[in-house]
């Protein structure tokens, strides 16, 4: 199963961008969860919604900045993001829990089906 992120794009520092996770039938099965990696450094857990949309974590370092959710008639996951700064600048990727894992996580080996990411930049 592939997972397709899209949404990504150069964008100002204080602008929005909105990220999207789509595969086709598959997602509304699966909690969610957002990452991101900037060149040279560790991949980072952004964003978490399980698969009900009734819970959702975000990291501190976008709290009060980012939202997420998920539309369950699209099957699709969005990451909104607003007030960027030049240190969001990273590839940002979407990732399915293994459906045995009932607990918020960013272990990447708990994380079933992985996309192949957007890139997101931010210029200052």
């Amino acid at each position: 199963v592939q997972l397709q992120a899209s949404g990504g794009g150069l964008v100002q520092a204080g602008g929005s961008l909105r990220l999207s996770c789509a595969a086709s039938g598959f997602l509304n099965n699966y909690a969610i969860g957002w990452f991101r990696q900037a060149p040279g450094k560790e991949r980072e857990g952004v964003s978490y919604i399980s698969g009900s949309g009734s819970i959702t974590y975000l990291s501190d370092s976008v709290k009060g900045r980012f939202t997420i959710s998920r539309d369950r008639a699209k099957d699709t996951v969005y990451l909104q993001m607003t007030s960027l700064k030049p240190e969001d600048t990273a590839v940002y990727y979407c990732a399915a829990v293994n459906p045995t894992i009932e607990f918020i996580t960013f272990n990447p080996d708990y994380y079933q089906y992985w996309g192949r990411g957007t890139q997101v930049t931010v210029s200052s």
